[in-house]
C-alpha cells in the first residue's frame, strides 16, 4: 500500500501541532515560576531579527491550516494574528487543530499534481501539490515548531528532544 498525501499530510500537522501544544505548556509553566508575563515570553526572540515566539507558533498554525486547504483545493480559512496571551495561542492551535482534522482524505488524496500558487513578500512561487507538501510545508512547519522549542529551551524551560518529538504523546 502506498502512502497517500492525506497520510503524509493532516496526521503529521495534528501531532507537530499537538507537540507545539505540549512544548508550550512546558515553557508556560517554567515562565510561571520565574515570574515571567505572557507578554514578555512571547515576545522573546533568538536574536533580533528573528521573530518572536508569539508569532512562531502563528506561522507553524498557518502553515498547517493553509497548506491543508491548498492540497484540499479550497479557499483557506483566515486565522488572525491578534494572540496576547498564552491562552490564546494554546486556543488558536487547538481551533487549527480542529480545523484541519475536519478534512477528510477523499479532499486531500489525488492532490500530488494540483498547481498551488504562492504570493510571497519576495515573489511568487509555483508547486505541485507533492512538491508543496515535502519541500515547502512540512519544512516550514517543523522550523516554526522547532524554532519555538529553541526559544523556550533558551529562556530556561526544561524541554528535551522527547519533548519535541513525542511531547503530546508522553
Amino acid at each position: 500500500m502506498s502512502l497517500s498525501m492525506y497520510q503524509a499530510s493532516v496526521p503529521v500537522f495534528v501531532r507537530a501541532l499537538s507537540n507545539l501544544a505540549h512544548v508550550l505548556r512546558k515553557g508556560e509553566a517554567h515562565a510561571k515560576a520565574k515570574g515571567v508575563t505572557d507578554e514578555v515570553l512571547l515576545g522573546t526572540r533568538l536574536i533580533p531579527d528573528m521573530l518572536p515566539l508569539a508569532k512562531q507558533v502563528q506561522i507553524a498554525c498557518d502553515m498547517a491550516a493553509r497548506g491543508t486547504a491548498r492540497l484540499a483545493g479550497v479557499e483557506p480559512a483566515s486565522f488572525e494574528d491578534n494572540e496576547t496571551t498564552l491562552e490564546q495561542l494554546h486556543a488558536r492551535i487547538h481551533r487549527v487543530i480542529e480545523y484541519i482534522q475536519g478534512f477528510d482524505s477523499g479532499q486531500i488524496d489525488g492532490s500530488e499534481a494540483r498547481a498551488i500558487h504562492l504570493k510571497m513578500r519576495n515573489g511568487e512561487l509555483d508547486f505541485s501539490g507533492q512538491d508543496y507538501l515535502f519541500t515547502f510545508l512540512i519544512p516550514n512547519l517543523y522550523f516554526h515548531c522547532t524554532t519555538t522549542y529553541v526559544i523556550l529551551r533558551e529562556a530556561g524551560a526544561e524541554l528535551g528532544k522527547t519533548d519535541f518529538v513525542a511531547g503530546a504523546q508522553q
